[in-house]
């Protein structure tokens, strides 16, 4: 499950990397399980929500009311917002419509983007990329702290093959070309699966392969791929997911969302 959240991080800086493009990207997001990993799922799920789990849950929550573990919490902000999480999740069912988020929404001004995401456990956490110092930023609304994110905090893509295929597609009324990019990730085959454009003014992949994006130098393979991806496919052995843009709206926005909020405490 990892792997799919660092993959949506590193996918939702590479796809919106524009040249001249200001607006929002609106992604939707669906994953499907193998037989094992679902039953797996479901389990969890089970075990959430008998009697004695949920007795625990609505134990700590009066807890987390209580004024002394209140203040406790306070002083740890990335410990509160885990809690605050896992509560979350319990309330959920612990299933994939808790864990998974529903959709991303990315903003993009001056080459800078935002990337947001709509439900799942991450759904605090947005990701800043700012260009002017080529870093990438993690921002946890929630515990109003932010960090930055390192190589060590995306996948470690290997041995990458990228074939363009004649297969085109429809989307959002652009034409689309396949490309199919195999690699392996901690020993494990992935395959992504990219229906790119090159329709869309200011934007593309080629541009953040060669400003190398918080010095992340698994991006380079994107110099291979025209244009900028619509659709993208995920599948490794346990799991698949597929992400697809729902809306490309240009439109202005204001400095602001791409500055870090001068409250939040650095980790």
């Amino acid at each position: 499950m990892k792997k799919i959240f660092l993959f949506l991080f590193l996918l939702s800086g590479t796809i919106a990397f524009g040249q001249a493009f200001e607006g929002t990207l609106t992604w939707k997001i669906s994953a499907d399980m193998d037989p094992a990993t679902k039953a797996k799922m479901d389990a969890a799920q089970q075990k959430m929500n008998d009697p004695a789990a949920q007795a625990q849950m609505k134990e700590l929550k009066e807890k987390m009311n209580d004024p002394e573990f209140k203040k406790m919490m306070e002083s740890n902000p990335q410990m509160k917002a885990q809690m605050e999480q896992m509560m979350k999740m319990a309330e959920g069912g612990g299933d994939m419509s808790s864990i998974m988020p529903k959709a991303i929404v990315i903003k993009i001004k001056d080459q800078n983007t935002l990337t947001h995401m709509d439900g799942g456990m991450m759904g605090n956490i947005d990701v800043l990329y700012l260009k002017n110092k080529n870093t990438t930023y993690k921002i946890d609304r929630e515990a109003k702290t932010y960090s930055v994110m390192s190589t060590s905090d995306t996948m470690k893509l290997q041995d990458v093959k990228i074939t363009k295929t004649s297969e085109t597609a429809k989307i959002l009324n652009y034409t689309c070309t396949k490309y199919i990019a195999e690699s392996t990730v901690q020993g494990q085959p992935v395959q992504q699966i990219f229906w790119t454009t090159t329709g869309i003014k200011g934007l593309d992949m080629k541009s953040l392969a060669r400003q190398r994006m918080g010095n992340n130098q698994q991006t380079m393979f994107y110099e291979k791929i025209d244009g900028v991806p619509l659709k993208i496919e995920m599948k490794q052995p346990q799991m698949g997911m597929t992400m697809e843009v729902v809306e490309v709206k240009n439109q202005s926005l204001p400095s602001s969302d791409f500055t870090l909020p001068k409250d939040f405490k650095e980790n």
